[in-house]
């Protein structure tokens, strides 16, 4: 009996798992305007990738990320959110790193740190992939060359479903 119970809670807890869908909390974007984070689930799947100025595995695979998107939009409309968790100190060093590199995805900055609580997220980077219904299906921490095709592949696996 205890085997079945524990079965049963197993099973449960793995279902819950896999629906967990993108938090609702208020973020700030660039232009320093308050969004809600549900508003990033706009039928479009993505990848969500949370950063810090001091962390340079972050900003290895944003660039990379950034490198690959062009061929990435060729094949499949998708968009790609880059969180910045730098605290309230660092926020204007964080909108300005993201400013001189160039990248064409949207830039969040939750200084707060409400959405990487929300997300569970523990070390950058961690990057998520999120269905066209705001489902997150993939997450993946700490970066290695190559680390990013392997989120596209995720994101693409989405659309096959």
């Amino acid at each position: 009996m205890k085997k079945l119970l524990f079965l049963m809670l197993a099973v449960m807890v793995g279902v819950g798992a896999s629906a967990q869908s993108l938090p609702d909390v208020k973020i700030e974007n660039q232009e320093g305007k308050v969004i809600s984070t549900k508003s990033l689930a706009d039928g479009t799947p993505m990848i969500i990738s949370f950063w810090s100025t001091t962390c340079k595995p972050c900003i290895q695979e944003l660039n990379a990320i950034n490198d690959n998107l062009a061929d990435w939009l060729e094949e499949v409309d998708m968009k790609v959110v880059a969180v910045s968790v730098d605290d309230v100190r660092l926020k204007a060093r964080a909108k300005a790193k993201a400013t001189s590199m160039g990248w064409d995805f949207v830039c969040l900055f939750d200084a707060n740190q409400a959405m990487k609580r929300a997300m569970n997220v523990s070390l950058t980077p961690q990057s998520f992939v999120v269905d066209a219904e705001g489902n997150i299906v993939f997450s993946h921490s700490g970066y290695t060359p190559g680390s990013e095709q392997l989120l596209f592949e995720k994101l693409l696996e989405t659309i096959k479903k």
